[in-house]
């Protein structure tokens, strides 16, 4: 039985903006996907979006908790990330925060 206390508690998500260099972008979401197909335990999502006609991006990852995202590195996640850094016109800016709304579509009654 969840706790009330459960209720009161936010997942989190990892933000991060890049801009890549020039025509990387694809390359860059190759292996975002490759990263984030290793995480498991506390993992509930991530979104990549690309700012049209350009090379920046941003990055969501939600997470139950913090140190969710830690506890999901593994050498395969270090050596995606390796192999991504070249891609990067300049560091990525990076923060967490806290997810105070989350609003999902209820599924269709009429849906198969």
């Amino acid at each position: 039985m969840q706790e009330f206390s459960d209720f009161l508690r936010h997942r989190c998500a990892y933000v991060a903006t890049a801009k890549f260099k020039p025509g990387k972008f694809p390359e860059a979401q190759k292996l975002f996907e490759k990263a984030v197909a290793t995480y498991k335990t506390g993992f509930k999502g991530a979104y990549l979006f690309q700012k049209p006609n350009t090379d920046e991006g941003i990055a969501f990852i939600i997470w139950d908790k913090i140190d969710d995202m830690e506890d999901n590195r593994n050498p395969i996640h270090d050596q995606i990330l390796e192999e991504m850094k070249h891609l990067f016109a300049a560091p990525p800016e990076t923060n967490f925060y806290e997810v105070l709304t989350e609003i999902t579509i209820p599924p269709n009654p009429l849906s198969p």
